[in-house]
């Protein structure tokens, strides 16, 4: 990230990248990207305002805001427009329930997730959680249907008060994740209340001590390399778009997409690999 260019140039070629980007095995069309985060992190912010940046103005279409229990209620695979061009981005954004300190992660429905078993639109029941009888269920997902890159978003304002329960969850689903090849990144958010400055110049972000900080905790509580974590400022209540934010963004977003390509280049050689059976010779 230090080697971001702030021009206007910069800006340009993110945004085509990523209007041009599309996974390179053709088994999968779209990567899909889930979000995982606490509860006000910034988790549908960050889908928001990337939304924002495609369709020229600034938007709301998932449910985000500061309560005390998740807005998201819903498992959702959202699709992004650019509305200049008309075309579809193959990119999803997977948004799930916020993490809540008294409110466990149910490993399993995260797995269902991974695997692509959970249709999109499923709403969360707490008292009745999501088994292969739920209607709707994904027997038999395919490549395209599964996750192929997690971003945790983190709130880099308020990273040394995570609740030790949270982090253990955040742990569990690591080793969920890392058990299935999955790549992970994080989203370092709201780095303008750990420095106020860099909300009006953005171009400041990569020399203040602040933000330096909170993205190294933020890869420390997250046992990630520096290299994986991304410091971004979402729109919350602007009216407009900031170009240097927009940097920031599409720099994560491109990013995040190597990885899930990665991945998916991964399992597609795995499927094709034929499989042996040894038998002994009586």
């Amino acid at each position: 990230c230090r080697g971001l260019v702030w021009k206007h140039r910069t800006l340009k070629q993110l945004k085509g990248d990523i209007l041009n980007y599309q996974p390179e095995r053709s088994s999968v069309s779209t990567a899909n990207i889930l979000l995982v985060g606490q509860i006000g992190a910034g988790k549908s912010s960050f889908f928001n305002s990337v939304n924002s940046i495609f369709r020229g103005k600034i938007t709301g279409k998932a449910r985000s805001g500061s309560f005390e229990h998740s807005l998201t209620i819903a498992f959702r695979k959202y699709s992004i427009k650019d509305y200049s061009s008309g075309k579809t981005l193959k990119i999803r954004l997977c948004d799930t329930r916020g993490i809540e300190e008294d409110f466990a992660v149910d490993t399993q429905e995260m797995t269902y997730i991974l695997n692509g078993n959970i249709p999109d639109r499923y709403q969360f029941n707490p008292t009745l959680p999501f088994t292969p009888k739920t209607p709707g269920f994904i027997e038999s997902p395919e490549l395209k249907d599964k996750i192929h890159c997690v971003a945790f978003v983190v709130d880099g304002s308020t990273i040394e008060l995570i609740p030790e329960k949270t982090r253990e969850q955040l742990k569990d689903l690591q080793s969920l994740m890392n058990r299935k090849g999955i790549p992970q990144v994080v989203y370092v958010t709201k780095l303008d209340k750990v420095c106020p400055a860099v909300h009006k110049d953005p171009t400041g972000m990569f020399h203040s001590k602040a933000v330096h900080d909170a993205v190294e905790k933020a890869a420390v509580v997250m046992g990630l390399p520096r290299c994986y974590v991304y410091p971004i400022i979402n729109y919350e209540s602007e009216t407009s778009l900031e170009p240097n934010f927009d940097i920031l963004f599409l720099n994560a977003l491109k990013q995040t997409t190597d990885f899930a390509n990665d991945y998916i280049e991964d399992e597609d050689d795995k499927m094709a690999k034929p499989s042996y059976q040894y038998c002994s010779i009586l």
